[in-house]
């Protein structure tokens, strides 16, 4: 198992290292860090923006080659480099972070397992009121944009409070840092809307998993000699359903760090995702590699342990692994 984890990281080490080299690149080929100084009245000397920018290496008429070297030596000693304030990246990055992942651990979470839960109960019901039900509700939210979502939310929680006479529900911002009542209060929405966009996606994956092995000869076998439906779903069906659906989570569970942008913006929350776009809108692009990576290096380790799961899960795995 410890060769089989160490051949997996050598190759993600890998993934990780070409995925930020061509986020630097593409963000320094197409941004534009001068048309940040268009806009100031009075406009800054030519001279004054150009070694503004190089002493950030944020020059466009510097080779992007040379922006490039001087870029890695900085992330090779852990710099992400400076924002065009002239703020470090590192400092931003990490409180971005932790306020993305505030948001969408427990949402991604929570989504993800009720998810896996309905879509198999909806397989076991198959044609049945429960999986008509749970097939609807799944494709009504896959049909609504999580920004309306958010907002019909948002009106659910006005009436909620309004026939309450209470703020059971605050949805504006993060809530005071030391208090964890007024931060839970804070969540409670943007963790919902993050829940139910997931577990849509969750429920219609697992149970087209589980009508497959349903259907296969190792369940039918287990049912022939005797078990229940219940007792063959749970012993059987559900455990070989959910090792491919451990490779869905754990690379949805990554890329959402970045897709939950939609969230962040509708409910004031000021993680990763809206800084990402605001850095794009201004051209800065130490920002845009350094989130990048992030987002790569979460994305990559998900798969590590997707691999890891699977390894755990499926012998077959391990042996494919050494061949």
């Amino acid at each position: 198992m410890a060769g089989f984890v160490l051949r997996r990281v050598l190759s993600r080490a890998v993934l990780v290292v070409l995925a930020g080299s061509l986020a630097y690149l593409l963000a320094a080929a197409v941004l534009d860090p001068r048309a940040a100084f268009e806009g100031r009245t009075p406009r800054p000397p030519e001279a004054v923006v150009d070694a503004r920018l190089s002493a950030l290496n944020l020059n466009d008429r510097t080779p992007v080659q040379d922006r490039y070297v001087v870029w890695v030596r900085g992330v090779l000693h852990g710099d992400f480099g400076r924002t065009q304030e002239g703020e470090p990246v590192n400092a931003e990055l990490w409180r971005r972070l932790g306020g993305s992942l505030r948001l969408l651990v427990p949402g991604g979470v929570l989504g993800g397992a009720l998810g896996i839960l309905v879509g198999a109960y909806a397989a076991a019901k198959r044609g049945r009121v429960p999986d008509r039900l749970v097939t609807g509700g799944a494709c009504l939210l896959l049909a609504v944009p999580v920004f309306v979502l958010a907002v019909l939310l948002q009106a659910a929680a006005v009436t909620v409070n309004d026939v309450l006479g209470v703020r059971v529900f605050v949805w504006v911002g993060e809530g005071e840092p030391r208090n964890f009542a007024d931060q839970a209060r804070h969540l409670l929405l943007p963790m919902a809307t993050i829940a139910l966009a997931q577990l849509a996606l969750y429920s219609r994956y697992q149970r087209g998993l589980m009508l497959d092995v349903l259907r296969a000869d190792f369940v039918r076998t287990a049912r022939a000699k005797g078990l229940s439906q219940r007792s063959a779903l749970l012993r059987h069906g559900l455990r070989a359903a959910f090792v491919p659906m451990t490779t869905y989570f754990a690379y949805a569970s990554g890329l959402l760090i970045l897709g939950g942008v939609f969230t962040e913006k509708v409910f004031g929350r000021h993680g990763m995702g809206e800084w990402l776009v605001d850095s794009i809108a201004r051209g800065d692009v130490n920002v845009v590699a350094a989130i990048d990576c992030v987002a790569a290096c979460v994305v990559v380790l998900s798969g590590l342990v997707s691999d890891v799961l699977n390894a755990a899960l499926d012998p077959r795995v391990r042996s494919e692994g050494a061949a």
